[in-house]
């Protein structure tokens, strides 16, 4: 039976090897901090809309993948073509989600 500090052990680790990931020494929020300064070119977006939602998760991959291109590294939890695998599929999601069936 795992205990608390295994799981949180277990947490850190995952935490520190998808943060070398996102920012490759950089700020540990420059994720974050870069799509929120995406997010600001558009105040009127309404954030409870699920397809907006899915546009957060698919631009915070794009991102990810242009922070790795920018400072020349892959990932080694997820790499570039891992996330823009990601971002194909937030895009059908979206797609889905846009209520035309055409």
């Amino acid at each position: 039976m795992r205990d608390y500090e295994q799981l949180t052990q277990q947490e850190l680790e995952l935490y520190q090897a998808k943060n070398k990931d996102y920012t490759n020494g950089g700020s540990p929020y420059g994720n974050f901090e870069r799509v929120a300064s995406i997010l600001s070119l558009y105040p009127k977006l309404k954030l409870s809309d699920p397809r907006i939602v899915a546009m957060v998760y698919l631009m915070k991959q794009l991102d990810s993948c242009l922070w790795m291109l920018n400072e020349g590294y892959e990932g080694e939890v997820e790499n570039i073509d891992t996330r823009l695998t990601d971002v194909h599929v937030y895009a059908k999601i979206i797609r889905l989600m846009g209520g035309n069936n055409e």
